[in-house]
């Protein structure tokens, strides 16, 4: 195995915990003192995996595992994992049902689709519900509360009664930041989905060629943008683990077209590194250059970039460190990274009207 360029014995053995807890694998982490599986837990924090990486803190031995007050408290994090899960899937079926009583055809993107790939479907540490609803952009609005703001692809719809965020898409996928690609990428996307089918859950998923598609155009957008973290990957995985020969066959003839191809062979030298992908689920060669990159900053920044250094400057010196960051991305992608400033600064613009009237600096709040 090709030695990471960024690793640690930490990571290292984060690794190993988290192949166990997959079913990867029968090798250990080293043992460690308190400080070392505080760290560990720590990590799988950082990277929304706590629930997976319980499921092998079960399996370790006696004198292999935490102290009881570290085990505890991942345990008590694991329950209330399971516990969300357990809601999601109800309200996701609750939300497929709603919109098919009114004559829309659904499908439940990444989240509780994903979840149910996994050996246990309530160990995945769930974030929002994200629903397409077929009928186009203003056929969903009307569906919805009037005071609901729509941006490229859905509408971000408040915190319900139950805690449970939801995002309704009527695009299948925020896509590409380069317009050419980005055209092909969503008709793709667009044809594919009407293809999703009922689950035992209650509710319609797309097939999985449509989620290694859309699901990898999600990972690029996210990791040129903020960042991105392993859940995706394990997610990723799984995906390719429930794949067939024909579904990878169709995905890696699309990769070039649809302005993926580096993302993806950066993606399979990492699910090589780390969960020690067979080559022959491969969808293209793995590259060790963006790989190693890929990996470092998802190492570091954490699960969407939350724990990223830059996250902690002030608005100037974050606005600067993030064109710095994008910048050094045109390595790793020219074209999307050349695409991103072009929208940043074109947002700069057209939202500069609305910022004035609520005298507002940032662009999160404002986005097209």
């Amino acid at each position: 195995m090709t030695k990471l360029s960024s690793n640690t014995r930490l990571d290292d053995d984060f690794f190993k915990l988290l192949r166990l807890s997959l079913g990867l694998t029968q090798e250990l982490p080293a043992k460690m003192d308190a400080h070392g599986w505080r760290l560990l837990y720590q990590m799988a924090l950082r990277q929304s995996l706590v629930g997976v990486c319980y499921k092998g803190i079960c399996l370790l031995p006696e004198d292999c595992k935490p102290p009881v007050e570290i085990a505890m408290q991942w345990a008590c994090e694991a329950e209330s994992i399971k516990g969300m899960n357990e809601l999601l899937y109800q309200e996701t079926a609750r939300l497929t049902r709603e919109f098919e009583e009114q004559g829309h055809r659904t499908a439940i993107l990444k989240g509780q689709a994903n979840a149910r790939l996994y050996p246990d479907k309530y160990a995945r540490q769930p974030g929002d519900i994200d629903i397409w609803v077929e009928g186009g952009k203003d056929c969903v609005l009307a569906l919805l509360p009037h005071h609901s703001k729509a941006i490229y692809h859905h509408v971000h719809l408040p915190v319900n009664k139950q805690g449970v965020t939801v995002e309704v898409h009527f695009r299948p996928s925020s896509g590409n930041f380069n317009p050419m690609t980005n055209r092909r990428l969503q008709r793709w996307l667009e044809r594919e989905i009407l293809l999703a089918a009922q689950v035992e859950e209650n509710f319609r998923v797309p097939s999985v060629k449509f989620a290694l598609v859309m699901q990898l155009a999600h990972i690029q957008r996210h990791f040129l943008s903020e960042g991105i973290g392993l859940r995706h990957v394990c997610d990723y995985y799984w995906l390719l683990q429930h794949s067939t020969v024909e579904d990878r066959r169709i995905v890696s003839s699309v990769l070039r077209k649809f302005g993926l191809y580096h993302i993806a062979m950066a993606l399979m030298w990492v699910l090589g590194e780390v969960f020690q992908l067979d080559k022959s689920l491969m969808l293209t060669a793995p590259d060790s250059y963006r790989g190693n990159w890929l990996l470092r900053e998802m190492m570091t920044d954490g699960n969407f970039g939350w724990y990223a250094q830059r996250q902690r400057f002030g608005l100037l010196r974050r606005v600067y460190e993030n064109k710095r960051r994008h910048l050094r991305l045109m390595k790793f992608d020219f074209w999307e990274a050349f695409w991103l400033e072009v929208k940043y600064w074109s947002n700069i613009v057209w939202t500069l009207p609305t910022r004035i009237r609520y005298r507002k600096l940032s662009l999160r709040d404002f986005q097209r």
